[in-house]
């Protein structure tokens, strides 16, 4: 029988690899080693990487074991989901892993400017009737541009179509420099050898998706930052269902 909630979170609690701040945002918890996770966490100068809204942090501890040379942070308030990964990052040793549970919208506050040289978001909620709560809206890029160093990368992988359009018209309004984009990501051949060896890392869910036969679409690009971003002002057709076995609750056909 798997562990309930309270369980993982007493374990979660003793854990080293795992740094809990869910009430920041109303009580405003300062975060004492913000701009020092290379010298007390990590214990060295490799690159760190963000996965935002990492659920239950597989593709975190995927891509560390991908990346020996790189430090990996998955970040989600859900901590029972995050208890998978972080369990599995303390058996296997994985010192390049970490986890931090809080709140996206204040992210910035765990994070120094240029601490971060890029990040991940892996099948984000589309958020199709609020855009300031979509990760790749111009009012998350804003916050991210605090901490993450200039031109840093954002890696945007998802099934949802509504996610990807929107971030392509983001992109584009902004001049934001794109260094790949695909809307099939497993059935693209003219990939980068970094993007094809990312290929390897595939969640439960993603194939799912692959399974309903729904492409993997994505992008990566640069954030420089400076420059004022707008958000774009289009109407996108709505996905026509919001996530594994639900239905879209939506009535509308389109959204901004």
């Amino acid at each position: 029988m798997g562990k309930g909630k309270l369980a993982k979170f007493a374990d979660m609690a003793s854990y080293e690899n795992v740094f809990q701040y869910p009430y920041s945002v109303v009580e405003h918890v300062p975060f004492e080693m913000q701009g020092k996770w290379h010298e007390q966490y990590f214990k060295n100068s490799n690159p760190i990487v963000l996965e935002l809204g990492c659920g239950k942090g597989e593709y975190t501890v995927e891509l560390a074991k991908l990346y020996p040379d790189m430090n990996f942070i998955g970040v989600d308030i859900k901590g029972a989901r995050m208890w998978t990964g972080a369990t599995q990052a303390l058996k296997e040793g994985l010192k390049n892993v970490a986890f931090l549970r809080t709140n996206i919208e204040i992210i910035e506050r765990f994070f120094a400017p240029d601490e971060v040289q890029e990040i991940w978001l892996t099948f984000s909620d589309p958020q199709m009737k609020n855009p300031r709560k979509r990760l790749t809206s111009t009012y998350f890029m804003e916050r991210y541009r605090k901490f993450l160093v200039d031109g840093g990368t954002i890696h945007l992988k998802t099934d949802s179509n509504f996610l990807f359009t929107y971030t392509k018209y983001m992109v584009e309004k902004n001049s934001l420099p794109v260094q790949e984009m695909t809307e099939d990501l497993y059935h693209t051949s003219n990939l980068s050898p970094l993007t094809s060896h990312l290929l390897k890392i595939q969640t439960y869910y993603e194939s799912m998706w692959i399974a309903r036969g729904l492409n993997i679409k994505y992008m990566k690009f640069n954030l420089p930052r400076n420059g004022q971003l707008e958000e774009p002002d289009v109407e996108i057709e709505l996905d026509d269902y919001r996530s594994y076995h639900r239905s879209k609750r939506s009535s509308l056909d389109k959204a901004k």
